[in-house]
């Protein structure tokens, strides 16, 4: 994989979705999640963000084997946590093998390519078009 590398003990691997990107270093450890220097609870305090992210993590088994500290930017909290799931599953799966085929049939390892679309000129969004009018 092209996005992920190993330097001394560490492995980093970069995520993405929609705008969003992150950038994760895994470490082994005792499976502590640091987002932007929060706990992951303080950064994604609602929803079910937490949830999405821990999906690679619980798929694989390797619940307290790594810990993971992860920059992420851009986008909205949904594309966050999307691309940080990108990630971890990508540095789990450089860091054994083994982990590739549950990463891979849970859809893990495929970025998710949806973008908003853009503005085209002479319309009023990307699709929706002034009101014509015949007189």
């Amino acid at each position: 994989m092209g996005l992920s590398k190993k330097i001394g003990e560490t492995i980093f691997a970069t995520g993405r979705r929609k705008t969003a990107i992150a950038r994760v270093m895994l470490k082994k450890g005792s499976g502590k999640i640091i987002i932007n220097n929060k706990e992951i609870s303080e950064y994604f305090p609602a929803g079910n963000f937490e949830m999405i992210i821990r999906q690679p993590i619980e798929v694989t088994g390797v619940t307290d084997d790594y810990d993971f500290n992860i920059k992420v930017y851009g986008g909205g909290l949904t594309g966050q946590a999307g691309a940080i799931r990108h990630g971890i599953a990508r540095a789990i799966d450089f860091a054994d093998d083994s982990n590739h085929k549950a990463l891979k049939t849970n859809k893990f390892l495929t970025r998710d390519p949806r973008m908003v679309e853009r503005k085209k000129y002479g319309q009023k969004k990307a699709r929706k078009r002034f009101q014509f009018s015949k007189r």
